[in-house]
């Protein structure tokens, strides 16, 4: 296969499933792997993909953050889903972590009935969980001003002074070899320290973010249940090798 051949490959495998692996472009075109790690260096250096551990993914994709006024319109009926059967795993009583996210926001209606204590780091959840009659507590921090996520050391020192039962998280990304992931590296610290003190992590996530990649890491998949509204078989069993998945069918 010639270069340009392999070039056209590679872009066409990327748009297709959004990361390739340098062993699978190996296997695939017959070409060695200091071949195709110069192949990938190539198409970076002209933008058209953006390289990562092992492999590549689309390039502008993986640092991208919607606002939160941007990421409430997309895919609302599903994320009303996901928050429906996640709240059915919550029980009377308990300590609840809510991350600064859109589909966690869709659980707060489900919630009011269970006597719960909710930490968050979302400021825009705060409204909605006082006018459930939910004790809350806001950690404080720096705020982003495209998402109200509290962010950074004090966020990071006020988590320390709790624990909870269950920790519920949204992502940008989640994948069977890259993990969860999301476009904020200290975003994805405060996701790491809830998630650590807490008894039970589940990732609600719509099937948009399946096979995605974003900047930073959050954890390991085997970390948290992933909850979502919809997979293909191909997927179901990639991250079932690694997590428990939980697809919400109504």
């Amino acid at each position: 296969m010639l270069t340009n051949e392999r070039h056209a490959y590679i872009l066409q495998l990327l748009e297709e499933k959004q990361t390739v692996k340098i062993q699978q472009l190996v296997e695939s075109t017959g070409a060695s792997e200091s071949t195709i790690r110069r192949d990938l260096t190539d198409l970076e250096q002209l933008q058209k993909l953006t390289r990562v551990f092992g492999g590549a993914t689309v390039t502008g994709q993986n640092l991208l953050e919607p606002s939160i006024f941007d990421k409430s319109t997309q895919f609302l009926d599903e994320k009303i889903k996901i928050a429906e059967f996640a709240s059915s795993l919550v029980q009377q009583g308990d300590s609840v972590f809510l991350d600064a996210g859109t589909t966690t926001f869709q659980l707060i209606p489900f919630l009011k009935d269970k006597d719960l204590v909710v930490v968050t780091n979302g400021l825009t959840l705060v409204e909605a969980l006082n006018e459930q009659g939910i004790t809350t507590y806001l950690t404080g921090g720096l705020m982003k001003p495209r998402t109200g996520a509290f962010v950074g050391s004090q966020t990071i020192q006020a988590l320390q002074n709790y624990r909870f039962d269950s920790c519920f998280l949204g992502i940008n990304g989640c994948h069977p070899d890259y993990g969860y992931t999301t476009p904020d590296p200290e975003e994805a610290a405060v996701k790491q320290v809830a998630s650590s003190l807490a008894r039970k992590t589940f990732v609600l996530a719509d099937h948009s973010k399946i096979n995605k990649i974003s900047f930073a890491k959050i954890m390991d998949l085997e970390r948290a249940t992933l909850i979502v509204d919809e997979i293909s078989k191909e997927a179901n069993a990639m991250l079932e090798k690694k997590t428990i998945v939980k697809v919400v069918t109504r």
